[in-house]
């Protein structure tokens, strides 16, 4: 069975960074396009930012120029730093691939403090 397991999260200030990281237990990992993910309360899941096999990236707009995704293919591990916190960022954040699969973690829990 696929295990996604994510890391890193926490509560900080507004302002703060966190560095977020995905270990993927995917087939064939370097090849997928993998992604992050996240949700807040009362919310819907929203793709914050995702990463092409050729290290190709794509933010949401919300997120654009505050986070980086990056992936380690041979640790099989996604991370997302994320800078510049803001209260609306708080969400638990999800790694999957794009298209996402059936196999969502726990993700991490991250809250920004105003």
């Amino acid at each position: 069975q696929v295990q996604v397991v994510e890391s890193g999260g926490g509560l900080v200030q507004t302002g703060g960074s966190l560095r977020l990281s995905c270990a993927a237990d995917l087939q064939l990992f370097g090849f997928k396009t993998m992604a992050w993910y996240r949700r807040a309360p009362g919310k819907q899941r929203e793709l914050v930012a995702r990463i092409f096999s050729n290290q190709i990236t794509i933010y949401a707009d919300s997120v654009k120029g505050r986070f980086t995704i990056s992936r380690d293919n041979p640790k099989r591990t996604v991370y997302l730093q994320i800078n510049s916190l803001k209260p609306e960022d708080t969400a638990v954040y999800y790694c999957n691939t794009d298209p996402p699969g059936t196999y969502w973690g726990q993700g991490t829990q991250v809250t920004v403090s105003s």
